[in-house]
């Protein structure tokens, strides 16, 4: 399989296919979807994708919460394609250039179901179940 990973532009017909795999994979089974607000706020956001040839198969979001922290959010991956490795690949990814950025730290809010995948790479729960876009999610976070 021949992945590409790249950080896209916001507002790039790349980043028109990340809005719909998010929605399809993140927002959509729960009946809820992005407006304008949401997606203007992500033009300082890193947005990372993994591509097979033009056709985005995954991607993900870091955001800044201090100088030196940044926080892994929508991530994503089309469902027949879950378990070829795609999501952590990403993970390295997203870890690099938050290194290569100065970040010290990766935090996310992780949901339940997931907190498996994050514990092998390596990041830890903190704190107490809550409740985010209407399921069960968990703070984790790891040093980079």
């Amino acid at each position: 399989m021949s992945m590409a990973l790249k950080i896209i532009d916001h507002g790039t017909p790349e980043y028109a296919q990340m809005v719909e795999l998010r929605y399809q994979m993140l927002r959509k089974p729960l009946g809820l979807v992005f407006t304008m607000e949401d997606l203007e706020k992500e033009k300082d956001d890193i947005l990372i994708g993994c591509f097979d040839d033009d056709k985005l198969e995954g991607c993900c979001i870091l955001t800044e919460s201090d100088p030196k922290t940044v926080r892994l959010r929508q991530m994503a991956v089309y469902s027949g394609l879950q378990g070829k490795g795609i999501g952590r690949v990403l993970m390295m990814f997203a870890e690099n250039i938050a290194r290569d950025r100065n970040y010290r730290r990766m935090t996310m809010h992780a949901r339940d179901t997931a907190i498996g995948f994050y514990e092998k790479l390596g990041y830890q729960v903190s704190g107490e179940e809550f409740e985010e876009v209407t399921i069960p999610h968990f703070e984790m976070s790891k040093n980079l």
